[in-house]
């Protein structure tokens, strides 16, 4: 029996908000002190680490869930599974519903929950849970999928991961730049076949000794702010360097564990977070099999989308399976790689061959 993801969808906002539309905004550091450089500099500067160009945001009418069923109703059709035969809806979020100028969430009835309605599926034996993992949470909820299958709790899933992190943004944090909303989903699937294709192994782990707050709410940087909102706040630097000392190993043991080579994987779907930073664990990973880095292995769609947490790797899979990269396909028996970290601090891994 294989695993298999028999369809994905994702759902990209139609507001596209380029960098210059932060060239007027007021930054601070994190202590409070005005940043004294012109907003063209600082742009300049973040788009060169980043690699972002512009992200997505949801309309002032659109909740995550909304996203997020559009996702799911694509990926849905593009499995060509009927949604009643369903053994379970995972969605994976950070911060539920946030309607537009409020400062509450709202995941009351949690999100899958609202999915499960708005796609209209009757069946009660179709289980609708969220899970809250940081960027990695959709791939945690493959893995859920892939153990709940393998325990035999059903054979058909759908997991989701979607976000609308433009209503959690500081506006004066040089750092509320980089996220951005969306939605991706996938269907995974038991298969009686022959040849063993799917997931083949996974990998999952959690720092929380001195990591567990790198990610965490925090007041605007601009002191004379209301203090009855929290905003997303993120220690960069201390990021970057966990993320490139853990995750190659963790990628390495869920590769190590599929019994393949190196020279097998064709593509690396990394979590969209930062392209100098994922082009570096994309080198560290190599580096331990002491293998070069092969060209064109790790698609990216950050410098056009952002990071929408969850949703960047089911996105960037469902844009790679429809061809929507350019200089990148995907082909029958190809094997790759899915990683992510975040919030936690978490990473995980799955090796899975198309």
């Amino acid at each position: 029996m294989n695993l298999e993801i028999t369809g994905t969808g994702s759902c990209i906002p139609e507001l596209q908000v380029p960098n210059q539309n932060f060239s007027g905004n007021e930054f601070y550091t994190r202590e409070g002190e005005r940043i004294n450089q012109e907003g063209e500099e600082i742009i300049r500067k973040f788009q060169e680490i980043t690699g972002i160009r512009e992200r997505r945001y949801a309309r002032p009418d659109q909740q995550t869930s909304d996203l997020a069923t559009i996702a799911a109703q694509r990926a849905i059709d593009d499995a060509g599974i009927d949604p009643e035969t369903l053994d379970g809806i995972i969605f994976a979020h950070n911060f539920g519903n946030i309607p537009q100028g409020k400062i509450q969430s709202d995941i009351l009835p949690s999100l899958a929950t609202r999915v499960k309605h708005d796609l209209k599926i009757k069946n009660p034996n179709c289980i609708a849970f969220d899970i809250l993992y940081g960027c990695p949470g959709w791939v945690q909820a493959v893995i859920l999928a892939y153990n709940y299958i393998l325990a035999g709790q059903g054979k058909h899933y759908l997991v989701i991961g979607a976000e609308t992190l433009s209503r959690k943004l500081d506006p004066h944090d040089r750092d509320s730049m980089i996220f951005s909303d969306g939605a991706g989903a996938a269907v995974v699937e038991a298969i009686d076949k022959d040849l063993k294709k799917g997931i083949l192994s996974t990998a999952s782990q959690t720092f929380t000794e001195d990591e567990a707050y790198y990610l965490n709410y925090g007041e605007s940087n601009k002191q004379d702010v209301g203090h009855d909102t929290r905003y997303i706040k993120m220690q960069g630097q201390k990021i970057y360097q966990f993320a490139l000392t853990h995750v190659p190993a963790a990628m390495k043991l869920c590769l190590d564990r599929s019994g393949l080579s190196i020279g097998q994987v064709k593509k690396v779907l990394i979590h969209q977070a930062n392209e100098k930073m994922d082009e570096a664990i994309i080198k560290r990973f190599f580096r331990l099999y002491r293998t070069p880095e092969p060209e064109g292995i790790m698609p990216m769609s950050i410098h056009l989308l952002g990071n929408s947490s969850v949703a960047t790797v089911p996105t960037l899979l469902d844009l790679l399976r429809r061809g929507e990269l350019e200089g990148h396909e995907l082909n029958e028996g190809d094997v790759i790689l899915l990683a992510s970290v975040g919030a936690g601090m978490s990473i995980n891994a799955i090796t899975y061959r198309v």
